[in-house]
């Protein structure tokens, strides 16, 4: 009988230990609620003529082309001389906070293989397919806080723009495209570091508010933009200029005088970057490199094509870029960055690559060393880093009492 009473006060205390021990518990998770941590995407949204980031701060972009995506080897170029990530680190160390990135609608077939990457420098690269390899690229770009722009320069692998100067080819129509587009919208999805699509890189022989449409470039990247934003909301839709209107010709891409009448309207507000090319009098001798003003014309032009927008609508200078071999060059390009700087346009210079034809690249031919008298020119425009994802802290819930658990009998 003693030894049963011992027992049972024994299992009576043990409980009343642990009911204490829970009642405790509950009193410091509402005094100290704890905290979980999650993160909140920093996408950026359009006001006006400036790009804000999510928690309203405005915030300007400066950046590089790095292509090759888009050519036959269907990887970035120069990863046959060093490792993917050494580049970034490089693109990161040098102050720009954004690559545009082209790639072609070809790439995306699932059977499609990068090559040109020497694997004993990117060994986590092998036997992945294009559009994996590019996961990686855009994965390290956002580890260091470097956002992309995903640029459609063309349909069909190669250099340069599609060669009909259109946004579909009869291999890939307009169909594609814009599935090709909403494939991507998909895929990064909730990942900030992607930020804007550059729906079609100089679709230099397609018309502005035409009507045609086979032609109608305008009504094109409406059609794509409200197809992108319908499957992800928080991205920018960039729209590129075409080459002529009403008998006035420029650069490939950079004639938007048709978006005075015409301008582009998405389901979605707030979202519109226009976007144009520049290039100086050694890529192409246009008439207005040989005005008796030159170079202080310059600025006239660019407003009459397209630099009047920039009062009501975010710009972005897709391309530019020089050799800077010839006084007339080094003119141009102080001139349109004191342009770029006193209007507040967004840039991605053209390009990081040294082995483009026209312009050569940041770095020089040894794909390691930088060209330091762009670099000095282009540092002088450049803008901050965006900010990342910001943690936010969110409450736990406290369960009730009753849902409390008790390892003993009752």
């Amino acid at each position: 009988m003693f030894h049963l009473n011992t027992q049972n006060i024994l299992r009576r205390s043990k409980f009343l230990f642990y009911r204490i021990g829970a009642l405790l518990l509950i009193f410091s998770m509402h005094v100290f609620p704890v905290q979980s941590q999650s993160t909140l995407p920093n996408y950026l949204h359009t006001s006006g003529n400036r790009i804000l980031d999510s928690s309203g701060t405005v915030v300007g972009l400066s950046g590089v082309n790095w292509f090759g995506f888009e050519t036959q080897s269907h990887a970035p170029h120069g990863l046959w001389v060093r490792n993917w990530q050494e580049v970034l680190d490089q693109i990161k160390s040098l102050g720009y906070n954004v690559i545009r990135l082209p790639f072609s609608n070809d790439m995306l077939d699932p059977i499609v293989m990068s090559s040109g990457i020497d694997y004993q420098k990117n060994p986590d690269l092998i036997n992945l397919t294009a559009l994996e390899v590019m996961d990686r690229i855009i994965a390290g770009a956002g580890a260091r806080d470097i956002r992309v722009i995903l640029d459609n320069h063309r349909s069909t692998a190669g250099g340069g723009p599609e060669s009909n100067g259109l946004w579909y080819t009869s291999s890939y129509p307009e169909s594609r495209w814009i599935d090709d587009w909403k494939m991507f919208a998909n895929r990064y999805k909730g990942n900030d570091t992607v930020i804007g699509m550059d729906l079609r890189n100089e679709p230099y022989n397609g018309c502005w508010g035409c009507g045609d449409p086979s032609k109608d470039w305008k009504s094109a990247a409406e059609k794509a933009g409200n197809a992108i934003l319908s499957v992800n909301p928080d991205l920018l839709i960039i729209v590129e200029g075409v080459a002529v209107y009403n008998g006035q010709y420029t650069w490939w891409g950079g004639n938007l005088i048709g978006a005075k009448d015409f301008p582009i309207t998405l389901q979605v507000p707030n979202h519109l970057v226009y976007s144009v090319h520049e290039y100086p009098a050694s890529v192409y001798p246009q008439s207005w490199f040989n005005d008796s003003n030159y170079p202080n014309n310059l600025p006239a032009v660019w407003d009459q094509y397209w630099g009047y927008l920039a009062s009501d609508t975010p710009i972005l200078i897709g391309e530019f870029g020089t050799r800077l071999e010839t006084d007339k060059d080094r003119q141009w390009f102080q001139k349109f960055l004191g342009y770029i700087q006193a209007k507040h346009l967004n840039w991605t210079f053209w390009s990081l690559n040294p082995d483009s034809g026209d312009t050569g690249g940041l770095l020089l031919d040894d794909w390691l060393n930088v060209h330091q008298e762009k670099q000095i020119l282009l540092k002088t425009i450049q803008y901050p880093f965006i900010s990342p994802s910001q943690p936010t802290s969110v409450p736990s819930q406290i369960p009730p009492i009753t849902e409390m658990w008790c390892p003993c009998s009752k």
